[in-house]
């Protein structure tokens, strides 16, 4: 009939959705609770030496320039036994001293040329070392200049800098 004025109830959901709807409400609160959780900073407990005093920055930065000092006599050593040529040498030893400049300043040396660490102000032992020692031998067509220089070079940045 189309004239009917029956009405007609509003449509009953089933419990089955309102438990679903339940159950994802349940989920993203549980993924949020997990998210803070497993993104939050650790913390961590400070490590004491054997006598009960925290290490002293001097005594990790003497550390940081015998490892460094090590690593450059290794380079050098390499070279002197022809397990490296002057230009990969040199190249070594490039690394070596812009990491260390980097682990001890924070400077990011590793990704600086030379014309930014110039412009950065810093210390004349790098600029000198990375100059007449590195570049030259590492970009310039030619013979690479003698490793020993370099590592001389690179062992006067590691003492000079501060």
């Amino acid at each position: 009939m189309p004239g009917s004025e029956e009405l007609y109830p509003p449509a009953q959901y089933g419990w089955g959705w309102m438990l679903l709807a339940i159950g994802i409400l349940i989920l993203l609160v549980l993924g949020a609770w997990l998210l803070i959780v497993l993104t939050r900073p650790r913390r961590t407990l400070p490590v004491d030496d054997a006598a009960g005093h925290p290490p002293l920055i001097i005594d990790v930065l003497s550390q940081l320039r015998t490892e460094y000092m090590g690593r450059i006599q290794q380079i050098e050593n390499e070279y002197r036994e022809s397990r490296l040529s002057a230009r990969q040498a040199n190249l070594e030893l490039s690394r070596v001293v812009r990491t260390f400049v980097n682990e001890y300043s924070g400077l990011e040396a590793p990704v600086l040329a030379l014309d930014d660490l110039v412009a950065r102000g810093v210390h004349p032992a790098l600029i000198d070392a990375m100059g007449r020692h590195y570049y030259p031998s590492i970009f310039r067509p030619g013979p690479a200049i003698d490793p020993i220089a370099g590592a001389e070079a690179a062992r006067t940045v590691v003492r000079a800098w501060h």
